[in-house]
């Protein structure tokens, strides 16, 4: 008897109560069928879907079956034929897959119990980001989302209230970054299951931390592999080397990772858009990062660009549309890279309406300025420029950091390595790494936008960073060890969290809009700033930054207001390294103008150092 189409709705296997519906996209198909672990015989014969649209002249696009007693974790393929050709094919929409390559069937049910997560406000995140496979490691493989629920403990001590996953999508090499997505819906099998990665979401939240997924709509692959490549056996005749339904069929689909999604089909719109609701109701998360938003909306890759992709640009306004609508607390933010304020205009102006974006321009400036070995290398200038670069005239429309894996890892054969390991390479803990890397995060976490910092950042990781252990004198996983051996780094790292966070109540004007660089040294190397919300005691902050070599015991520079000011702050401070010299101090501002503020005073700066006083 043939088979009706469900009746329910849902793509992929939309489980219930014993019982599944399947549903695919197959345009060119012939027939589809579904096999697997519940069909008897298992595996040999099939149920056969039926068209959702079976009336003259609609097409059979959607291809749809209900089936009784099915299992939760039942595995199954889609059977796809056309003309004489037949292919097995995992489903794109599947939740979990095995080694062997199966789809299964899973259940996105979880008991979140009554606890309600509310977002911190954006002017006061700190991101962590990790990746979950080299983040914490006890036995040699891949770090889980349960390894990782072990050290969420050390983020709180830390003080971050944020944590971006790198993409935890199924792919199909043996470790990865996350770039290489195969199956967009699926966890990939070496990091957990989907009730892990709850189980994480809801243990961060339970500890006061949001979670922020990273997400690849830009590229699928490469390696596409048994999934979305010629997925219903078609292909453009005369270009067979591309894709199929899910891709560009011409000069669009070339991309410098995998292969791009042809975005002006309606199905793949819907696949890439389920995908991020997916994230963001099935695992609660506070928010994503978009992957190369740039080869979304633009066709460039191998050294050519061949122009906008309107329709891309499309789906991302769609995307954050839906997110603004229903949860418009929560954190979008683009990796574009291109200083495009586009990016984070609203959508009724025609932005593309992320909330964010990183800003790279900020970590080239710092790292320009702190890596040279000669101090007349160094332009603070461009470094007071990267402090007042802003979006959209918002202070938090930037994710800035002096760390994040893009910066650490190994391009194109060359081994980029963490900061220190750049300021002093293969001594990442000698004196100078130590100070001139810190000083980075100081400005990092004192200039406005939302600060973020990489894995092991807080206690000096150093080396190369890959996701890949079997690559010689790179480092993967991280050596936790160095928690307690450069314990005064991570007090460093924590106290200037607290500091931007103004968990102590006297730095309030680090989470406001307001800034003025009033001082730029070029010749001695320092910068101060003012950082503000409304101004007074508690609010009025003054960063100082010394780029040399050079201590000054009295250097003078502008304050907003007479009287005492107090040091907050002090990356020379010994307790943090035995080798630092504590040359901050209070002071006390005079009703003298300078720097065109209206007072002036005296402060102390150690050697590549950052000092942060309020009163």
């Amino acid at each position: 008897m043939a088979s009706a189409p469900s009746p329910h709705p849902g793509m992929g296997a939309v489980f219930r109560d014993k019982s599944c519906t399947f549903r695919t996209w197959a345009p060119f198909a012939d027939a589809v069928s579904v096999h697997g672990s519940f069909t008897a015989p298992p595996w040999t014969i099939g149920i056969d879907l039926a068209p959702d649209n079976p009336a003259p002249g609609n097409g059979h696009d959607y291809w749809s079956v209900h089936v009784n007693c099915v299992q939760d974790h039942d595995e199954y393929k889609f059977v796809i034929r056309r003309g004489a050709q037949v292919v097995w094919k995992l489903d794109p929409y599947c939740r979990d897959a095995t080694e062997e390559n199966n789809s299964v069937v899973d259940d996105p049910a979880f008991d979140w119990g009554d606890h309600r997560f509310h977002m911190p406000n954006w002017n006061e995140l700190v991101i962590y980001e990790i990746h979950i496979g080299t983040f914490n490691n006890t036995d040699g493989k891949p770090g889980t989302f349960d390894d990782a629920m072990k050290k969420l403990e050390h983020l709180v001590e830390l003080g971050v209230n944020a944590i971006e996953v790198m993409p935890a999508q199924e792919f199909e090499t043996t470790t990865s970054m996350g770039y290489n997505p195969n199956l967009l819906f699926a966890i990939d099998s070496a990091y957990g299951t989907q009730n892990a990665v709850q189980k994480f979401v809801q243990a961060a939240h339970a500890k006061g931390i949001a979670v922020l997924f990273d997400v690849v709509y830009n590229h699928f692959g490469p390696g596409t592999g048994d999934c979305l490549w010629q997925f219903d056996g078609w292909s453009r005749g005369d270009r067979p080397d591309l894709g199929g339904i899910y891709f560009y069929n011409d000069d669009r689909a070339i991309c410098d990772f995998g292969d791009r999604p042809d975005y002006g089909r309606p199905e793949v719109r819907q696949f890439i858009r389920d995908n991020a609701m997916m994230w963001l109701h099935e695992y609660q998360a506070d928010g994503l990062r978009f992957d190369s938003t740039l080869n979304i909306r633009r066709a460039v890759g191998h050294g050519g660009d061949r122009g906008e992709i309107p329709e891309g640009w499309g789906l991302m306004q769609w995307i954050n549309n839906d997110k603004d609508g229903e949860l418009p607390w929560n954190l979008n933010i683009a990796e574009d890279l291109q200083h495009d304020e586009w990016i984070t205009k609203e959508t009724r102006s025609g932005g593309a309406g992320f909330n964010s974006q990183w800003d790279v321009s900020f970590f080239t400036a710092l790292r320009d300025a702190v890596t040279p070995s000669s101090d007349d290398s160094r332009d603070i200038g461009a470094v007071a420029q990267a402090i007042q670069r802003r979006y959209n005239n918002d202070a938090f429309r930037r994710v800035i950091y002096s760390e994040s894996h893009d910066e650490v890892t190994i391009q194109k054969g060359e081994w980029l390595g963490r900061m220190p390991e750049k300021i002093w390479w293969g001594h990442p803990d000698w004196y100078e790494p130590k100070k001139r890397s810190t000083l980075a995060a100081a400005i990092t976490f004192t200039a406005p936008g939302i600060p973020m910092i990489f894995q092991g950042q807080e206690f000096l990781e150093s080396g190369t960073w890959t996701d890949n252990p079997t690559i010689k004198d790179a480092n993967s996983m991280l050596d936790w060890s160095k928690k307690e051996r450069f314990r005064g780094i991570f007090e460093l790292y924590r106290e200037l969290i607290a500091v931007r966070r103004n968990l102590y109540k006297n730095t309030r004007g680090l989470t406001g809009q307001n800034l003025n660089v009033f001082h730029v040294n070029r010749a001695g190397k320092v910068l101060a700033y003012h950082r503000w919300m409304d101004g007074g005691p508690g609010d009025d902050v003054i960063v100082v930054a010394n780029f040399s070599h050079n201590a000054y015991d009295s250097y003078t520079i502008g304050f907003p207001r007479a009287g005492n000011w107090y040091l907050r702050f002090d990356s020379d401070w010994s307790r943090y390294d035995a080798s630092f010299t504590n040359t901050g101090y209070d002071t006390t501002a005079h009703a003298d103008g300078r720097d065109g503020m209206n007072c002036c005073g005296n402060v102390g700066l150690g050697p590549y150092s950052a000092i942060i006083l309020s009163q």
